[in-house]
């Protein structure tokens, strides 16, 4: 996931020098005696599916900056911390503008998503919910499912 804007750029000239080394690949495929051509083809997939993931990536920035995606659906908590960064993407701020709204100094932003908000705790979590103005829309569904306690035997 592309967390901001230097991570942008830097991804898109990784998918560059992909589309570059696999268009040289494609060009030595049917020519080349020395490799088999099988380990080519394998080299040649394997490149293809990093391109495509970094392509996954690029497009999911972009479209999150452009604005086109207004809801994020998320389909457990664990996907909070990641939809907090897309959240921030969406609205259009920066690592250093969310962290001003939150009164923190810019490195705290980055090191909160550069873990996926692992250190952060729930009133935090929430600050930056409405820093970001995100809000939800319905009810969490809680299953709650019992655990035997310590010393008891369940049958």
């Amino acid at each position: 996931m592309i967390k901001n804007e230097r991570q942008y750029r830097i991804t898109k000239a990784e998918a560059e020098k992909f589309e570059l080394t696999l268009a040289k690949l494609s060009e030595t495929l049917p020519q080349s005696e020395e490799v088999p051509p099988l380990l080519l083809q394998v080299k040649k997939d394997a490149l293809q599916s990093y391109l495509d993931s970094l392509r996954e990536d690029i497009e999911e920035y972009e479209l999150l900056q452009s604005g086109q995606q207004p809801m994020l659906e998320l389909q457990s908590l664990d996907e909070l911390p990641k939809s907090l960064i897309r959240a921030r993407i969406a609205a259009g701020l920066t690592q250093k503008e969310l962290a001003a709204r939150l009164g923190l100094p810019e490195q705290q932003v980055q090191r909160y998503e550069a873990t996926e908000y692992a250190s952060a705790n729930l009133t935090r979590v929430l600050e930056v919910t409405h820093a970001l103005g995100m809000k939800v829309i319905e009810k969490f569904l809680v299953s709650v499912t019992p655990v035997p306690r310590q010393g008891t035997e369940s049958t």
